[in-house]
């Protein structure tokens, strides 16, 4: 017998149903619930309108992440040759084939139209050593730099060229990056708890490929609580610094497939992370990742909020990502567990950081549809409804809303006031914005600073997945430096813009089945991580396996020939498991069945030649 499902609660059913949704039905039930009044509306948009504003005139004294993917957005040349770059070398073993395409990929950039463009030193200072290494790698360069240049692309070549690289690439590092350790990191970020902020760390490393890099990424978190633990002083889960963690890094086989794997072995190291991060009242946030992977966490926590040595502990934390139409019912599956469980989640809501992804797997694997909105106002819609869920569940909830969305965090500002809530940031990215929001002499509300931690050789993945999410110049990251883009433009309702569309999917994207157009269908795939399917799946395979088969020798007519008797055939995985029986002809009569089968073909061939 098969078994690949397992029993699910109503609300779990829910979740599983809505994972790819009819984005048209799914837009018209978020902006019910995302509804807002007219007070609210002005409020918001007048709060964000000032927030735009003042990012913009402060500009040129920012860190200058978000000048920089202005500057050199996914929409310029420049800006695509940096991303393959970056993209590359993560893949690239060697430095001989790394020196070829650093070569390729800024000897032919403009990169000087881009110098003085920006106001911010930051983007300039990068403009001019881009410039510098694209001319050393150019055919040309003893033309256009001169004779002395020449000399020393002769001394030191792409070699020089690779350091320099690495060295802007470790310069953009410090930007989004806290510290190499966690002793760095809690050092750096003492300035901005003065300010009224808090952190949530994240110890880089992408999803672990052997049992030694889980291994080496888990005794980093363990290290990690206890420096963080220390360093709070006991200032408790909502008003000292926490972590945030990637159940991929710490388990090698993360994947629906090694279900009963995971939960054997992954299981009890997670609840030690836990009881550590209890022992010294911190929170711990599961984070998002890929959306086969959801329910597999869902499970996860479902053991956990349950689990009695973890009882009363308020630190216990989730990420939900509001571009998956799974969004609001995994909200309501979480306020549920929680108080089934009389425990108080931290509910991390975010927009999402793997969309390209999530895109081109569906298309793949020719599935019915996306797990994710086609539109980005789809998923700010989705957002704000998600918010108005969280908000309302104060009781089994601590709300967390990371945007950098000043028209998104201002409407979370007018739903909740009177609630209790933190608004959330990336490291290097949104602090320009949270800086009118943090502290009594602002808004006066709480802001936590996801801030990753790691060393550059770590940095590259997680900076690919950020220029990725943000880079392209029709994200607000990048559109709230660009003076081309009106104010009124970037304080426009998402309620408003969605009811334009109708909830329709993004013209460019068919669903996966009909990728090729008319021309014919994607091939078919099966959603292994999708529950309902591996039920149904499961109920096939069985009701097939209760099938016995019978097989026997096919002879020409009147052919007598004499067989073996029956033997049973196993299942070769599973020697229990009878399949059937086969029975075979016996070795004297087989010479008569190949005479037989000779005369029958010649007879045909005398009726219809072959061609």
């Amino acid at each position: 017998m098969f078994d690949f499902s397992h029993s699910q609660s109503a609300l779990r059913d829910a979740v599983t149903a809505a994972y790819r949704r009819d984005e048209a039905e799914a837009v018209a039930d978020m902006l019910v619930q995302a509804q807002m009044s007219a007070d609210e509306k002005a409020a918001a948009e007048k709060l964000a309108r000032r927030l735009v504003t003042q990012v913009r005139a402060g500009r040129s004294k920012a860190s200058g992440v978000d000048a920089l993917m202005h500057e050199f957005s996914l929409s310029s040349e420049e800006g695509v040759a940096l991303m393959c770059l970056a993209e590359a070398l993560l893949r690239i073993p060697d430095n001989a084939t790394r020196n070829k395409l650093i070569q390729d990929k800024l000897s032919g950039g403009n990169w000087q139209s881009h110098l003085n463009h920006s106001p911010s030193l930051f983007v300039n200072a990068a403009a001019w050593g881009l410039l510098i290494t694209g001319k050393l790698t150019a055919a040309n360069s003893g033309q256009n730099l001169g004779s002395a240049l020449t000399r020393v692309v002769g001394k030191g070549g792409e070699p020089l060229i690779r350091k320099g690289v690495d060295y802007a690439m470790r310069l953009l590092g410090k930007q989004f990056v806290t510290g190499q350790t966690i002793e760095e990191a809690l050092k750096n970020g003492k300035e901005r708890e003065k300010s009224g902020y808090r952190f949530s760390f994240d110890m880089l490393g992408e999803a672990a490929m052997t049992q030694a890099d889980a291994d080496r990424y888990y005794q980093d978190y363990v290290h990690a609580i206890h420096a963080i633990g220390k360093d709070a002083a006991g200032a408790g889960v909502y008003e000292g610094n926490g972590i945030s963690v990637k159940l991929s890094a710490i388990h090698p086989r993360y994947a629906r497939a090694q279900h009963e794997r995971v939960m054997a072995e992954l299981l009890p190291r997670l609840k030690d992370l836990f009881l550590l991060a209890k022992q010294y009242d911190i929170g711990l946030n599961i984070d998002a990742e890929e959306a086969n992977r959801l329910e597999l966490s869902l499970d996860l926590m479902e053991a956990l909020v349950s689990d009695p040595d973890l009882a009363g502990f308020n630190g216990i934390g989730f990420v939900v990502q509001a571009y998956q139409k799974r969004c609001p019912f995994v909200i309501d599956y979480l306020v549920d567990l929680a108080r089934r469980n009389k425990q108080k989640l931290m509910i991390r809501l975010v927009k999402g950081a793997y969309w390209d992804s999530e895109v081109k797997w569906a298309q793949v694997d020719g599935l019915e549809g996306y797990p994710v909105y086609t539109r980005k106002v789809h998923t700010d819609v989705s957002y704000l409804a998600c918010a108005r869920k969280l908000l309302a569940a104060q009781d089994a909830v601590f709300p967390q809303f990371a945007t950098h969305n000043a028209y998104t965090l201002a409407a979370i500002y007018q739903m909740g006031l009177g609630k209790d809530f933190e608004h959330q940031c990336l490291h290097g990215m949104g602090e320009t914005l949270y800086d009118q929001v943090v502290g009594e002499q602002n808004l006066g509300r709480r802001c936590r600073i996801y801030a990753p931690v790691g060393t550059h050789e770590t940095l590259l993945a997680y900076l690919v997945r950020r220029l990725l999410e943000n880079g392209a110049n029709s994200s607000f990251v990048n559109q709230i430096v660009d003076e081309n883009v009106s104010i009124d433009d970037l304080v426009q309702c998402p309620l408003d813009a969605a009811a334009h569309t109708q909830g329709k999917m993004h013209a460019a994207l068919p669903l996966p089945r009909n990728l090729y157009g008319q021309g014919r269908l994607n091939s078919l795939g099966v959603d292994l991580s999708n529950e309902a399917v591996l039920k149904q799946l499961e109920a096939q395979m069985n009701a097939a396996a209760q099938q016995s088969y019978a097989a026997a020798p096919l002879l020409a007519a009147g052919v007598d020939a004499q067989t073996e008797a029956a033997h049973e055939i196993r299942n070769p995985a599973n020697q229990s498991d009878i399949v059937g029986t086969a029975e075979f002809i016996q070795t004297a009569s087989v010479s008569e069945a190949v005479a037989a089968a000779k005369a029958v073909e010649s007879s045909w061939a005398a009726v219809t030649p072959f061609e």
